[in-house]
């Protein structure tokens, strides 16, 4: 992408006023997005994106600047720029680079750029037709497709030069049910780090129906009601509500500035024995897999809660300092536009032993949220709530009739702190997490579970 020489004396550049550490971080990505509306193509974007970010250290401080100017004097300006914001006495000497190909633990068979907008638009139409035709009450069925080819170069002081390819590609299915006096959204969105054949393999009959019937089981709704209840959320996209409550907590962007409610915590126990946390960016194809991360280290299965008991946190390198612990394969940003920080990859509860049929048998009365929506969460606090997409009253061990409108609230330490059953079918949810280092795809995942008691907002019907 760049070659050696010339990224060398980047970093030379960059270090010239005293800087003990610089990178350099070169991206091209093309990218495909279509949009499919009322049966037709509505919108088709395809584009390329190639940028340079170059980023330098002295201590705890960092500057980063970014440029598309990829000529060797619009290299060594930005890295001047980069070099100008950081003052130190410095005077290391850049380790020879050992070159390197990221290990390809993701095999792709079919590169998005190969393969024709005619396919993808056909598995896309095949999509909106088996959600249109799942029952007369739907009245739009919205599908989206997005594939993405990054190519990466990671260069730094160090001696790290790593070059990696990463294949995202995602559908998403909407679909409204609509009568005289309602409407409702149901929504599916899987992804995996694979290529076309992701979309080839898709099982479109029980994505596009799913999506479906999430809209028509919401429009016969009741109100959901108000009040705290124990609350089973099933498996896979489920997690997005520890994902935020408590795995943002766990990240070192937070925990570092003692921003986390998890901040000096390891070794205490912070859930019962029966909840185990991990973050994984090594599982096979994964939506949130990588090869590298976006400093050059690789992913690894890191284990952040054992039994209840805290282990550790997600570690970039700039926070790895400051913590005098070793980053964790957790550095990644969006794009050449973002200094990377601590993220996560695919974060999930592992399973338990409990069946799911168990975990609602065990429930006399309370709330199963069978689809988890968006929410919010402070960091910091851990503070959160959470739509939730598809959700039932639970009486006397069985699902009776569906609610709308539930809201969780809650605070993500003391909702871990209250989970007392772990079911054993683990599953995982394609998503995309912002944050300082911009929108990355991530995985959330849990088994079905139950919560002892979460304080459930509901919504009343119009007069």
């Amino acid at each position: 992408m760049l070659n050696q020489a010339l990224v060398q004396d980047v970093i030379d550049e960059a270090l010239k006023t005293g800087g003990d550490f610089a990178e350099v971080f070169v991206e091209d990505t093309f990218k495909d997005q279509l949009m499919l509306l009322g049966g037709r193509i509505d919108t088709s974007l395809s584009g390329r994106e190639f940028g340079v970010g170059i980023r330098v250290y002295n201590g705890f401080h960092s500057a980063y600047t970014y440029t598309t100017d990829f000529s060797r004097e619009g290299l060594l300006k930005t890295a001047h720029h980069a070099a100008q914001a950081i003052h130190g006495e410095s005077q290391i000497q850049p380790q020879k680079f050992q070159v390197e190909q990221a290990s390809i633990i993701h095999p792709i068979a079919q590169l998005p750029q190969s393969v024709e907008k005619t396919r993808k638009a056909s598995v896309m139409k095949n999509a909106a037709d088996i959600a249109s035709q799942y029952h007369n009450s739907i009245s739009q069925v919205k599908v989206s497709l997005l594939d993405e080819e990054q190519n990466v170069l990671i260069a730094n002081s160090d001696g790290k030069f790593v070059e990696d390819q990463r294949i995202h590609s995602r559908m998403a299915i909407a679909a409204i049910a609509s009568n005289e006096h309602d409407m409702e959204t149901g929504f599916y969105g899987p992804g995996a780090v694979r290529g076309f054949e992701f979309f080839e393999d898709l099982d479109l009959n029980h994505y596009a129906s799913e999506a479906a019937r999430i809209a028509v089981t919401n429009l016969g709704a009741d109100p959901c009601p108000s009040g705290k209840f124990p609350v089973i959320i099933d498996n896979e996209f489920g997690g997005v509500i520890f994902h935020e409550a408590c795995g943002h907590g766990l990240e070192a962007t937070s925990v570092a500035k003692g921003k986390s409610a998890f901040a000096n915590k390891v070794g205490e126990r912070v859930a019962p024995d029966i909840v185990t946390y991990i973050d994984d960016g090594t599982i096979p194809n994964e939506w949130g897999s990588i090869n590298v991360d976006d400093e050059g280290n690789k992913p690894q299965k890191n284990v952040l809660i054992e039994n209840g008991i805290l282990k550790g946190y997600l570690v970039d390198q700039l926070n790895s300092r400051i913590m005098k612990t070793k980053p964790t394969g957790s550095g990644r940003r969006e794009s050449y536009r973002f200094a990377p920080t601590s993220r996560m990859t695919n974060t999930y509860i592992a399973p338990g032993e409990s069946t799911p049929e168990e975990i609602i048998e065990n429930t006399e009365y309370g709330i199963y949220a069978r689809y988890m929506g968006g929410g919010s969460v402070n960091p910091a606090t851990g503070d959160y709530n959470f739509a939730v997409n598809e959700a039932y009253i639970v009486k006397n061990g069985k699902i009776d009739k569906p609610v709308r409108g539930a809201t969780l609230i809650g605070n993500g330490p003391k909702t871990l702190q209250t989970v007392d059953m772990v079911g054993n079918n683990l599953g995982h949810g394609a998503g995309m997490c912002g944050s300082l280092s911009g929108s990355i795809p991530v995985n959330v995942g849990q088994p079905t579970l139950r919560v002892s008691e979460i304080t459930v907002g509901g919504r009343k019907e119009d007069a």
